[in-house]
């Protein structure tokens, strides 16, 4: 298994929530990181990524502010720190791993097109 997402659950809105992904030391140190999502009935979208080299991110526009990407490059992990959650937040939240920075930035404008690698998701329910 390449990379692996958890911490999902369910949190009211307004409510924080911190999502964990181990990334596999074959992949890591050379592939930016990013985080997507689907809802129900929905077409999956990018939430943020974050590159393996530089530490720039990028964030879609509707959850910049309250979205933060980081890695941490001595566990092999990265984060999604999910605040000031809303209930249009609620999807399966996924991660993936792209060798390119420029094509993961891409992809999370397009939904994930040219990701690499892909672990499993955790779903994520924001309801009071």
């Amino acid at each position: 298994v390449q990379l692996q997402a958890s911490g999902g659950g369910l949190v009211q809105p307004g409510g924080s929530l911190r999502l964990s992904c181990t990334v596999s030391r074959l992949i890591y140190d050379e592939h930016a990181i990013g985080w997507f999502r689907q809802a129900p009935g929905k077409e999956r979208e990018g939430v943020a990524c974050l590159s393996a080299s530089d530490g720039s991110t990028y964030y879609k526009n509707r959850v910049k502010g309250r979205f933060t990407i980081s890695r941490d490059n001595s566990k092999n992990m990265a984060y999604l720190q999910m605040d000031m959650l809303r209930p249009e937040d609620t999807a399966i939240y996924y991660c993936a791993a792209g060798r390119s920075w420029y094509n993961t930035r891409e992809s999370i404008k397009n939904g994930g097109i040219g990701m690499d690698y892909w672990g499993k998701g955790t779903l994520v329910t924001v309801s009071s």
